[in-house]
């Protein structure tokens, strides 16, 4: 609803059809349960296991004799299943909802959005070619400052040129066209004030949508993250980050669960309240670790792993100091 609200004028404005939009808010629930999978786990077994609490019910299993890593059995049976899920979701299911969920923000929402990208864009499209622009604006497909280098081994055989370069009606428009070809004693230099002509790599080869990790399975993303390395994209912590937050989802679940049992299990004074409220503050906090080492990663040069593996690690600690507090 709060999306509805938010997006319905641009939708009304850019008349967007009304089966793309309910395919849009389908994607959407694949993509925010996605996200949210394991914080509603986690505030469910708070409320489960506080109501077990209030009603003296964990004190009666203690008490018969149950061991308390015995009472937890049945949790991890339900996070196993619910990691599972999550695993199946996020590798398979959800990229594919992700690309339908964000082309239609960029069809009909984000439309008139100012895209331009101003840093400096390197990429090796193949064996031979390596490609340059200044800055790159998506809206109208134009690069700026273009340069194409084309090389045979080691040795340079002929570099283009062009103020920008602009892909319409199927072809390569280069304003300010310069081609110099390397020769034996003296170089040929070609000037054009306009040429239109073919190039074998894509506009997306120049500067990939910020979502294109988002929308391919686990098989596409290891063979996407390997060809980007061959390319020398300065954007592979983003998709490696994106590769081991997929792998660490169902972790997620298992230390989740460990910390809202050990939470709710103690009968308080305040009642279930109190255990929500610290619930919700975990959550909070998780969100913040997790996105803090997330910028880290895909802005300075932090090694990915490490930024998923910290979270994980500190919040896995804390789990086990809390189950240790819990089983005395």
């Amino acid at each position: 609803m709060i999306d509805i609200s938010e997006n319905v004028d641009k939708m009304i404005e850019q008349q967007a059809p009304m089966t793309e939009i309910l395919w849009y808010y389908f994607y959407f629930t694949l993509h925010y349960a996605n996200l949210l999978f394991p914080f509603f786990l986690f505030l469910s077994i708070i409320w489960f296991t506080s109501k077990l609490a209030n009603n003296t019910e964990i004190i009666a299993i203690l008490s018969s004799g149950v061991s308390f890593m015995r009472f937890l059995r049945p949790y991890f049976i339900g996070a196993t299943l619910v990691a599972i899920v999550v695993f199946f979701m996020g590798m398979f299911i959800v990229p594919q909802a992700s690309k339908g969920y964000n082309e239609f923000r960029e069809v009909y929402i984000h439309k008139n959005r100012n895209k331009v990208s101003t840093q400096a864009l390197y990429n090796q499209i193949n064996d031979n070619e390596i490609i340059y622009v200044r800055s790159f604006n998506p809206s109208n497909q134009t690069g700026y400052d273009f340069t194409l280098e084309h090389f045979d081994g080691n040795k340079m055989e002929y570099k283009i040129s062009a103020q920008y370069i602009q892909f319409k009606d199927s072809v390569y428009s280069l304003n300010n066209y310069v081609k110099r070809t390397i020769g034996e004693r003296e170089d040929i230099i070609e000037k054009e004030r306009k040429k239109d002509t073919m190039f074998e790599f894509e506009m997306e080869d120049m500067v990939p949508v910020s979502y294109v990790a988002d929308t391919k399975n686990l098989i596409e993303l290891n063979r996407f993250i390997e060809s980007e390395k061959r390319k020398g994209s300065g954007n592979i912590s983003t998709y490696q980050f994106n590769l081991y937050k997929r792998w660490s989802a169902p972790l997620t679940a298992f230390i989740l669960t460990l910390i809202a049992v050990a939470v709710s299990s103690m009968k308080r004074r305040g009642g279930m309240g109190i255990n929500l409220l610290f619930g919700v503050a975990v959550a909070f906090v998780f969100i913040f670790f997790d996105k803090v080492f997330g910028v880290l990663a895909e802005q300075s040069g932090f090694p990915p792993l490490l930024a998923v593996a910290i979270p994980i690690l500190v919040f896995g600690i804390l789990a086990v100091v809390l189950v240790r507090n819990a089983r005395r």
